[in-house]
Order: C-alpha cells, then structure tokens, then sequence
C-alpha cells in the first residue's frame, strides 16, 4: 500500500505529552493517528465522546483559583473527615 505523508500541528507540550503516553502504550504517534484515522473512516464518527467537561469552565477555574489564593495565604479552614456511620 502506497503511503502519504501527513503534517499535523498542535502545541508543543501537547505533542511531548502524546509522545510519552503513545510509548507507555508501546506504539508512536504515526501508529495512534493510524488507529484513529482507521477506527474513524470504518465508524464514520468520530470513535470517542467530544464534550465540555464542566470542570474546566471558566466559573470552576476561578473558584479554584480563588480557593488555592486563600491556601497560599493562610487564609484556608481545616474541616474534620466526616465518616459514614453506616458502614
């Protein structure tokens, strides 16, 4: 089978982090965008859920940001581990 070459760009750290979980995976970056490329033209979808994680809206990432401020000066409360006691 003849082959192409395909030019992808993404951000760098992006492309650091892809590269050292494909070779925990035991496989390159050419082989993963083959996998994908391979599952997405036989599905004809997308094969995995795209959506916005709420988490990471802007309204969360302030309250976290604001809560880890008040750490950094002192500011935090210390709460008691509640345990069940039904277990």
């Amino acid at each position: 089978m003849a082959q192409t070459l395909v030019n992808i760009r993404m951000d760098e750290e992006l492309k650091k982090n892809m590269e050292q979980t494909c070779q925990e995976l035991g496989m390159n970056m050419t082989t993963a965008f083959t996998i994908f490329a391979k599952k997405m033209t036989r599905e004809k979808r997308i094969p995995f859920e795209v959506s916005i994680d709420p988490f990471y809206s802007e309204s969360n990432l302030a309250h976290l940001r604001r809560g880890a401020k008040a750490l950094d000066e002192g500011m935090g409360v210390e709460h008691e581990l509640l345990e069940d006691d039904d277990e």
